[in-house]
């Protein structure tokens, strides 16, 4: 594998990550019945669109 490949893998991985510590950040302060504007809902949203937005560019990205 190149090292092209190798940031790419890493890349897929660490965005799944962040996109399953948002979720789970979400999943809690949901089960706590925290309000609208808690930080670890904040924190959630935030995680999972950065992880999600890696995801797309990284796929983006090897359309070209």
């Amino acid at each position: 594998m190149t090292g092209r490949g190798v940031h790419r893998s890493g890349t897929f991985v660490l965005s799944i990550l962040m996109a399953a510590i948002g979720l789970a950040l979400i999943a809690e302060a949901v089960a706590a019945r925290g309000s609208a504007i808690s930080p670890r809902l904040l924190l959630g949203v935030l995680f999972l669109a950065a992880g999600v937005a890696r995801l797309y560019l990284l796929g983006r990205g090897r359309r070209t």
